[in-house]
């Protein structure tokens, strides 16, 4: 059997993640006529047709996706074993490139990322904030190590990812101390008709206050929904609205927002998930992030 060509395999993995041979000609910076005689050279040798035309771009073979998967394995550990290499030396500094969907909490990203600090090796954090599509795409594409997020990623046999929950984090809500006075009394009651603060239906949080509320037959005046977390904490700050945050952070929340808390929103939590690249050799960083997490996850207390 003629070995493989992994130049070969390289560039039908990219046209499988891109969609096209075009936008894989774009990316890798060749011809589009090398990429095309590549793959019908991997074709041929294969046996096997990889691709089916549909409309502009192309959709994969069922002998297609077999080689992705295994293609997304043998690429997978390639940049794994060169980030080994690169950070085994005693000196060397290890970058843990991590993705924090805009609905988490940025005080809780930080309790989370901070735990890598406490490593042997130096690391250096490359942060990223964006929506959880966009960030899923950047993890595919290995221009992320992991992805902090508010779900698990969707099961797809075309992202190959894995989610590792890192626990469930109580939520209160919290006001300005002026708020605060004029709303704790006969808390949640005390709720109707009072100013909030929420996240978007986009944020999975989201639908479980509204579920309280309603359990709760409680009537807010909702003055701002944020796609962003951290600009919803900002208008809290401000003293606009009550708002969420988890009742573990309620001393970070009180020096840094000026805010306390009003009580807890009893089966309400904010669900945090790590999504990393499906490989054999795990990102250091990564494994001590999720072996760290259930440390942060403490008791509130309101």
């Amino acid at each position: 059997m003629t070995p493989l060509n992994y130049k070969h395999l390289h560039y039908f993995w990219v046209v499988a993640q891109e969609g096209s041979i075009t936008r894989a000609a774009e990316r890798l910076g060749v011809a589009v006529q090398t990429i095309s005689g590549q793959l019908s050279l991997l074709e041929r040798q294969l046996g096997k047709a990889l691709f089916h035309s549909q409309g502009r771009g192309l959709v994969l073979s069922e002998a297609g996706r077999v080689a992705q998967g295994y293609a997304d394995q043998i690429f997978q550990l390639g940049e794994a074993l060169t980030e080994a290499v690169e950070n085994s030396g005693s000196e060397s500094t290890l970058r843990l490139r991590a993705g924090i969907s805009d609905g988490i909490p940025k005080l809780l990203a930080y309790r989370l990322l901070s735990t890598v600090t406490s490593m042997p090796a130096d690391v250096r954090l490359i942060c990223d904030e964006g929506e959880f599509e966009t960030l899923l795409a950047d993890l595919a594409l290995h221009r992320l190590d992991v992805v902090l997020t508010d779900r698990a990623a969707p099961v797809s046999a075309n992202l190959k990812v894995f989610s590792t929950p890192l626990g469930e984090f109580a939520t209160g809500l919290f006001a300005t101390q002026g708020l605060a006075e004029q709303y704790r009394e006969n808390f949640p009651k005390s709720l109707d008709g009072a100013p909030l603060l929420l996240p978007t239906r986009h944020n999975a949080l989201r639908g479980r206050i509204d579920r309280w509320l309603e359990n709760s037959n409680i009537h807010p005046k909702i003055v701002g929904e944020f796609e962003d977390s951290a600009l919803l904490t900002t208008f809290g700050r401000g003293g606009l609205g009550i708002f969420p945050a988890p009742l573990a952070l309620a001393e970070q929340v009180a020096s840094q927002l000026q805010a306390v808390p009003l009580g807890a929103m009893s089966g309400v939590s904010e669900h945090i998930y790590a999504i990393s690249n499906e490989r054999r050799i795990r990102h250091p960083a990564v494994e001590a992030l999720c072996a760290a997490a259930p440390q942060v996850v403490i008791e509130p207390r309101v």
